[in-house]
């Protein structure tokens, strides 16, 4: 008896110190982080993602992706392989397991997730004649090109995909995985692409796109601060926070935003928002009820249909109008002749439900297109355009927004510039994970 309660004491023990263990280790951190960048070398300014892949036979496991918000699916340069025994990947390549065409996830993605387009080629299998005259079929899947709009296939696979755990004050040297289906195109469909940008990352609400497949603490909140440099580095984090932007060490960025429902569409898995009216010193352009706002991280502007264009035109207009003009160039609508950057106007508002604005400070509403030009960051988007706003990546810059995707809000913060610090301020230097 006494030897039976001993062991007893030593099992309850063991599980004692493997929950102590667990809970440490769950604590340790907060959220996965991943650095941002700019990108001025295509013809629209672009933002990527440095994300690990499966280091298959590659030098580098690090791979840069277009941030895509509105993407239903992961894709990038690989190929996929039905067997991957060692040996079987050619050099410098990275390879993937491949999805057969006969496969449940072929069918679920061609059917819900992938573009249907009359421009994109029929989805149709490619059979490969395998040793001993086995027949294997691949399942190629629609994609579109973000920077051509083109359609393009790529080959379904299993993927990893892997980002440093954070406190949110720092990058930790471990690491949280994501493990989608995701797909393999050719080096050729990258063309088009930033320099050494060789994939799209999804981060939209499919459950083919990143944020679902993190780990379950993590996945249901995205947290995106694009840089307004190619020089600075930018942040994207996954989980609830606490968010840390130097030279507030202790200030949670959190603290610093305003929220607002997250709007599902129909065609689209995407983010959408609403807004009632923008606002231009004290006096307000109504949006009509019952257009639609969508969050781009591929437009450069924000886009406004042809209706609400024309009334922000004439209202900023008038509050400048002591501001001397130029001959506005593409694609923008109002310029000004400037000696010195840094022109200085008044905010925009975007009126949104239950009284909460997102202001766009002149940092995000007036682009220095050269040192003596600079143009209001508002495009038309002609008179039949939908969605009727869509708010682009200049107005996203050195602005934090949080994508509660479980609660399906849009926290915001509007410019960090007024906080005194910027996108461009968490520190990436990597420390030892806790555990």
């Amino acid at each position: 008896m006494y030897l039976i309660l001993q062991l007893l004491i030593i099992v309850q023990a063991f599980i004692f110190v493997e929950r102590e263990a667990i809970t440490a280790y769950a604590q340790s951190y907060t959220s996965a982080v991943a650095p941002v960048h700019k990108h001025a070398d295509t013809a629209k300014p672009l933002y990527s993602v440095r994300v690990r892949t499966f280091p298959v036979n590659v030098e580098d496991s690090n791979e840069n992706f277009l941030i895509d918000i509105d993407a239903p699916l992961i894709w990038h340069e690989c190929i996929v392989q039905w067997n991957m025994h060692p040996g079987s990947c050619p050099s410098n390549t990275r390879c993937t397991s491949s999805v057969s065409c006969e496969e449940y996830e072929c069918t679920h993605v061609r059917t819900s997730y992938t573009y249907q387009n009359p421009s994109c080629p029929p989805e149709t299998n490619i059979s490969t004649t395998m040793p001993g005259n086995w027949i294997y079929c691949t399942c190629p899947v629609n994609v579109v090109n973000p920077v051509t709009g083109s359609c393009d296939q790529a080959l379904l696979n299993y993927d990893e995909f892997y980002l440093n755990t954070s406190d949110g004050r720092n990058a930790f040297t471990g690491l949280s995985g994501a493990y989608p289906n995701a797909a393999c195109a050719p080096s050729s469909s990258f063309e088009s692409f930033p320099a050494n940008v060789t994939g799209v990352m999804g981060f939209s609400s499919s459950p083919y796109a990143l944020p679902f497949n993190m780990y379950y603490l993590l996945r249901n909140t995205l947290a995106l601060c694009l840089p307004s440099k190619p020089s600075a580095t930018g942040v994207l984090f996954f989980g609830p926070g606490p968010y840390y932007l130097l030279p507030q060490s202790n200030v949670d960025v959190r603290s610093y935003l305003s929220y607002t429902p997250l709007l599902k569409h129909p065609d689209s898995f995407g983010y959408f928002i609403s807004v009632n009216s923008i606002v231009i010193k004290k006096r307000s352009i109504d949006v009509p009820a019952n257009s639609t706002t969508k969050l781009s991280t591929i437009d450069p502007y924000t886009t406004l249909r042809t209706d609400i264009f024309n009334g922000v035109i004439r209202r900023f207009s008038m509050v400048t109008k002591r501001l001397r003009r130029a001959e506005p160039v593409a694609p923008f609508g109002l310029c000004y002749s400037t000696s010195t950057t840094g022109l200085k106007v008044p905010d925009i508002d975007f009126s949104l439900p239950d009284g909460k604005k997102w202001i766009v400070s002149t940092t995000n509403s007036i682009k220095q297109v050269t040192s003596e030009l600079a143009c209001l960051a508002f495009v038309d988007g002609g008179a039949t355009s939908e969605p009727a706003i869509v708010i682009g990546t200049f107005q996203f810059e050195d602005n934090f927004l949080q994508f509660d995707l479980e609660n399906s809000t849009l926290g915001f913060s509007s410019s960090l510039l007024r906080k005194e610090t910027s996108c461009a301020n968490f520190n990436f230097t990597l420390i030892k994970s806790p555990l």
